[in-house]
């Protein structure tokens, strides 16, 4: 008996109040953001074949992992259909080369790159009307590479490393949010993009390419909302 009351006090709570989604609501989210790359590269090959024999044929760049703070925005066209516009601070990625031991260059850090990744989805929301609503959505990736001041350190040192200023690319993504009271809502969101790039190198005779490095992150988001 007394878990039936208090379950029926807890819906009286909240089913009254909640943020239920109608066309022309507009929700603002602040979420921390973990950008886990899953890369794939072929620095062995490309650098041979372009530069010289100076790195082991398996030697690949690895971009690491970073968590950031991020704002989104979303605008409900229908109670079902909503597009999103994730707006990022900004997020520094350590580079490496791995797996080139015993080359001239060898394992060492290059440096870091700034990545400024919007992307701009639709999605379907499947139970806007209710507290759990889960939804999915597809858009496109655009991504600045603002800071690529990339160079050896080892073997060669100084040689100057660049990659493309721009990638763009299609995202897909699922997530849900837990609608509260007064408008509130929590969301965890999880994306998987595709960030592609051109990797070049100076070694005295002009920028070469050596590289086609798909960055492909994998990012996890959680945090709150407010819709309006």
């Amino acid at each position: 008996m007394r878990k039936t009351v208090l379950a029926l006090a807890i819906a009286a709570v909240f089913a009254p109040s909640f943020a239920m989604a109608e066309a022309g609501d507009f929700v603002v989210r602040l979420r921390a953001t973990h950008i886990n790359p899953s890369e794939d590269s072929s620095l062995g090959k490309y650098t041979n074949q372009n530069v010289g024999p100076v790195l082991s044929q398996g030697a690949e760049l690895k971009v690491d992992s970073n968590t950031i703070p991020e704002i989104d925005f979303s605008y409900y066209i229908t109670k079902n259909i909503a597009v999103e516009l994730i707006l990022a601070t900004g997020t520094k990625h350590d580079v490496s080369i791995t797996k080139a031991a015993g080359s001239t260059l060898g394992n060492q850090n290059l440096g870091e790159v700034n990545l400024l990744p919007p992307t701009l989805t639709v999605q379907w929301h499947f139970m806007p009307d209710q507290m759990f609503d889960p939804y999915v959505g597809v858009g496109l990736n655009v991504t600045k590479f603002m800071d690529n001041s990339l160079a050896t350190t080892k073997g060669i040192p100084g040689l100057p490393i660049r990659v493309d200023h721009w990638s763009v690319g299609p995202a897909i993504q699922a997530g849900f949010d837990v609608n509260l009271k007064d408008g509130w809502l929590i969301n965890a969101d999880i994306k998987k993009a595709w960030i592609d790039t051109d990797v070049e190198i100076n070694a005295g005779a002009g920028y070469r390419k050596i590289d086609e490095l798909d960055i492909d992150p994998w990012v996890f988001s959680l945090g709150v909302g407010k819709k309006f």
